[in-house]
């Protein structure tokens, strides 16, 4: 049995990303999922809002410049977004909006306006680091990182206490995950991550997904990620997003909230 991802051997000794251990922001948490399709923009948008009604101070942190779309996902049109930011049109504290509807803020991206992994290491930088400075204000930051392994992705979840990677039973999101975890890890060796088992068709198939991923990791990088949660593959999520309305105001009892909110429930800042 081989690795199911070979690292290549300039992965093996980047140590660009080793830096931001050391720049650890304890109420942050990075969203991460590998590759796209997973619901990883709707699973943060449902954890932000269910922290908040657990009475935490949130934020939404949208890092996909390129294709950013919570504020789409929610129907919301922002004054200020993260592409005034990166153009140097606005500080990065000016461009949070709040979401009244769910008792939350938000930091949008611009969907199109590029990418992370088009940013100067310069302008990374600062955006990263003024996120830990915002963070200051907040009991809870989540990061919702762009899908992808890219090094600008794996930097941004960097400052993070820990990374929660989204996955589906499709072999690609697992192989994507793997990846995800394998330079994560070998970039900061004690970067955590935790799996959230996205759209499963029961809690036992759920938990076969999970099983996958950890024995692939625990064999060939000898780290086993902890399950964080399975969500159940819920009709209402679908419906909420086309409604562009959160799961937790248009169906706070459907199968998925409760998923998300047992999630919420047992973090601890």
């Amino acid at each position: 049995m081989t690795d199911p991802i070979p690292l290549k051997a300039d992965m093996k000794t980047d140590k660009s990303a080793s830096p931001v251990a050391s720049l650890k922001c304890p109420n942050m948490i990075a969203i991460a999922s590998g590759k796209g399709g997973v619901g990883k923009t709707w699973f943060s948008i449902t954890l932000c809002h269910a922290l908040a009604r657990l009475g935490k101070k949130t934020l939404l942190f949208d890092g996909d410049l390129g294709l950013a779309n919570v504020d789409i996902q929610l129907g919301l049109t922002p004054d200020k977004d993260l592409g005034a930011v990166v153009e140097g049109e606005s500080a990065l504290a000016a461009a949070v909006t709040t979401y009244t509807e769910g008792k939350f803020d938000i930091l949008a991206g611009r969907s199109g306006s590029g990418n992370l992994a088009t940013l100067g290491a310069q302008k990374l930088s600062d955006i990263r680091n003024g996120l830990i400075d915002l963070a200051k204000n907040y009991d809870a930051v989540i990061v919702d990182l762009g899908a992808g392994v890219e090094r600008p992705v794996r930097q941004m979840a960097g400052p993070a206490a820990f990374t929660y990677v989204v996955v589906t039973d499709e072999p690609t999101s697992l192989t994507d995950a793997y990846a995800f975890i394998k330079l994560g890890r070998a970039a900061n060796p004690d970067a955590d991550m935790r799996i959230v088992v996205n759209m499963a068709a029961t809690d036992l198939e759920g938990q076969k997904t999970y099983e996958t991923l950890r024995k692939a990791s625990e064999s060939f990088l000898h780290y086993a990620p902890s399950l964080a949660g399975i969500i159940r593959r819920d009709t209402k999520v679908r419906d909420a997003i086309r409604a562009q309305m959160p799961l937790l105001t248009r169906s706070p009892l459907s199968e998925a909230a409760a998923d998300v909110e047992a999630i919420a429930a047992k973090l601890r800042f």
